[in-house]
């Protein structure tokens, strides 16, 4: 028995769906949603705003899935990190896998609602892969969704590469060790302590533009130059950690500015 598993993007919110993820929403039996402990109810509650306000029928399952504890990444070097992420799948893809089973005993849909697109810093697919690897049958279907980096560049006003130049997408880990101006325009995702900070003193050239929550209410966005704008970003996005308890942000840099 062959069971259907939809990945939907859906940027950050019920704006920016598209057609084709309106239309998958509706084949959906049950969707599993990651349940991330206290602090992060708005991103679960957005999700069921979502289903109820563009599935026209009834009888389709919410199940909130308690998520693995994961630990502090921040403490970890490399390869202990891309170990610890791999088990987190693993634990992740176990629980979905047995709620499938006892979910959808005679078959049907599954859907996840992907918070942005799922081809960027996003784990579902791989979670879904993990989870045939426990013996389910599955067929996947990936909807695209509005990135982050996208809704930067729309709220900045900019166009992310400069003409003929690349685009670097990374992460704040990896950030400063891996940074050159040779990279171009680079985009940085994932960077809970705002590494950018370690480039101010040996590229004072480059420029930031950045944004917090960005496509729900209380989005935040700042550009300028690094070294003078680094402080009221940090400040912002403390104020918006302490008022929502979570933050999601991204940012720009382009060098000789």
């Amino acid at each position: 028995m062959t069971l259907q598993v939809l990945v939907i993007g859906i940027g950050t919110g019920p704006d920016h769906l598209t057609g084709a993820a309106i239309a998958a929403l509706n084949r959906v039996d049950v969707f599993l949603v990651a349940d991330k402990g206290p602090g992060t109810d708005d991103l679960v509650s957005l999700r069921d705003e979502i289903c109820r306000r563009f599935i026209s029928s009834p009888g389709y399952r919410f199940v909130e899935v308690a998520d693995p504890p994961r630990g502090p990444d921040r403490e970890r070097d490399a390869s202990t990190y891309l170990q610890e992420v791999g088990s987190w799948h693993r634990r992740r893809a176990a629980r979905y896998a047995e709620i499938v089973r006892a979910e959808l005993t005679d078959g049907g849909t599954v859907g996840f609602l992907v918070w942005g697109d799922p081809a960027l810093y996003d784990s579902t697919i791989r979670v879904v892969e993990l989870m045939a690897e426990t013996g389910l049958d599955l067929e996947l279907t990936v909807l695209p969704g509005i990135s982050s980096v996208q809704l930067l560049a729309a709220r900045h006003r900019i166009v992310l590469n400069r003409v003929g130049q690349p685009i670097h997408l990374t992460t704040g880990r990896r950030l400063v060790a891996e940074y050159s101006p040779d990279l171009g325009d680079v985009v940085v995702m994932l960077d809970g302590d705002l590494a950018c900070r370690g480039l101010v003193e040996t590229h004072p050239g480059l420029a930031i533009y950045w944004g917090a929550q960005l496509g729900l209410p209380d989005e935040a966005v700042v550009s300028g130059p690094l070294a003078e704008v680094i402080q009221e970003i940090a400040d912002m996005r403390q104020a918006i950690r302490d008022r929502r308890g979570w933050v999601m942000d991204t940012y720009l840099l382009r060098p000789g500015c």
